[in-house]
């Protein structure tokens, strides 16, 4: 599919948001959410953030705010699992399946 980057979002031609965000293209916009807004350094994608105290609940609640601003995605507190938000890779994960099922 043809398509350009524009502000980590591939987009068609036609300018519609026919292909998602790469999970590594998501990861790394995280890694710098978390740097910059956070203020928290995480060494890999897979960095367990919950065991390593990384992010606390107040943590926890910014990161739910900044991904719904910066990627338009909702988190649903019925549908909140922690498991979800323990890794770098694992958010990137929930917020492109999320993005998926808003756009299916």
């Amino acid at each position: 599919m043809a398509g350009r980057l524009t502000n980590g979002v591939v987009r068609a031609r036609d300018g519609g948001r026919g292909a998602m965000t790469t999970t590594g293209s998501l990861q790394a916009e995280l890694s710098d959410l978390f740097a910059n807004m956070l203020h928290v350094q995480v060494p890999s994608p897979d960095t367990d953030l919950l065991a390593t105290a990384r992010l606390d609940s107040v943590g926890m609640v910014e990161l739910l705010l900044q991904i719904e601003k910066r990627f338009g995605v909702r988190v649903d507190m019925r549908d909140f699992e922690i498991d979800h938000f323990r890794s770098l890779s694992a958010i990137a994960a929930f917020v492109a399946e999320r993005r998926r099922d808003r756009t299916a």
